[in-house]
């Protein structure tokens, strides 16, 4: 990936994210795994909108692997909108955000502070409304992100949220994995995944596929095609999919499958030689060595494994560079997608 475009360089930039947070979030997160072991939430509500719903839904998949505690995502509107509150006492609310200014998400952190919940804000801009209002502020560290398109912020936050999960239930292994993933994104970031432009490029709509930990990955792909490339995108788990989308399935609606590095894998697998004999134009991520001869199927090489969880994030940091190579095949200025602006306010 050359780095002439904005939306390049700051994928570039992500490892350097992951390595300040280490320092930057010691004290706040020491503190909210003190307040969670006090208080023992029974539930976790998050609260997002865009990419940082993508990465809720990764701590949703974290903290209910790794701390057995359901995790639902909250409509903002109920409080935005409606002037209703949710019944959140003891129990932690999560804001996840880039700029904390959306006025929606302000309001539903008000709205769950004031019902007694413990209020958490992961923000990039720590001087903001979001961040102002909730009682412990995890910074992205990202510094400014000046492409529309979020890439490094995404990075940042899935880390952020894998440093709080590894905090909150003392997972040695997982915060062990994270200290790896700056130099993992460096590589992540150089991987050839050209194999998949052509189709891509001509496609009018694809689906992308993930399961457990990269489910989330998938979703986030999705929106990005959308955003920078003007491609239809939607995204399923490999489970879901066989409930119904998989009518979608032909040669003219190109899948690519974001496959886990977990106990998730086999089940996928499964579905990808599903998937491969209708035809499908079928792209998997894949480690090492691949099956030749295999007819609809192209192999996008991914990193060794190392945590299934760290595993996931460097998968979308090689998806982002693919697509800044899919948009400049497209003619479309990544930097510059039409009708949308940096900071979206709902309200």
């Amino acid at each position: 990936m050359t780095n002439s475009t904005m939306m390049a360089r700051e994928i570039l930039e992500a490892p350097d994210v992951v390595a300040r947070q280490a320092e930057r979030l010691q004290r706040p997160l020491a503190e909210l795994a003190v307040r969670l072991q006090r208080t023992q939430p029974k539930v976790v509500v998050t609260c997002a909108r865009g990419s940082s719903a993508h990465a809720a839904a990764f701590a949703k998949h974290l903290i209910e692997r790794y701390a057995g505690i359901p995790v639902a995502p909250a409509a903002p509107s109920i409080a935005s909108v409606y002037g209703g509150a949710l019944q959140l006492k003891d129990q932690l609310f999560l804001a996840v955000s880039q700029s904390g200014q959306s006025e929606d998400l302000v309001a539903m952190a008000k709205s769950a502070r004031a019902s007694g919940a413990l209020t958490v804000a992961v923000v990039n801009l720590t001087d903001s409304p979001l961040a102002a209002i909730c009682d412990i502020v995890l910074p992205i560290c990202a510094g400014p992100e000046l492409s529309v398109a979020a890439t490094k912020t995404f990075v940042g936050t899935a880390a952020v949220l894998a440093r709080l999960t590894a905090a909150w239930t003392q997972n040695e292994v997982l915060a062990a994995a994270i200290e790896r993933l700056s130099e993992r994104l460096s590589s992540a970031a150089h991987l050839d995944w050209s194999k998949g432009v052509p189709a891509l490029a001509t496609a009018a709509s694809l689906v992308t596929i993930g399961r457990g930990p990269t489910l989330a990955i998938a979703r986030e792909a999705a929106l990005k095609l959308k955003e920078t490339c003007n491609l239809h995108a939607e995204a399923f788990s490999g489970a879901e999919f066989l409930h119904g989308p998989v009518a979608l399935a032909s040669y003219r609606y190109p899948i690519l499958m974001f496959m886990p590095a977990d106990l998730a894998t086999d089940s996928m697998r499964e579905l990808a030689a599903r998937l491969q004999a209708m035809g499908t134009d079928l792209f998997v991520t894949q480690h090492g060595e691949v099956p030749s001869g295999e007819a609809h199927r192209v192999w996008l090489p991914a990193l060794a494994p190392d945590q299934p969880e760290t595993d996931a994030i460097c998968l979308i940091q090689s998806f982002y560079a693919m697509v800044v190579e899919l948009s400049r095949r497209l003619d479309i200025d990544v930097d510059r997608p039409r009708h949308l602006s940096k900071v979206t306010s709902t309200t």
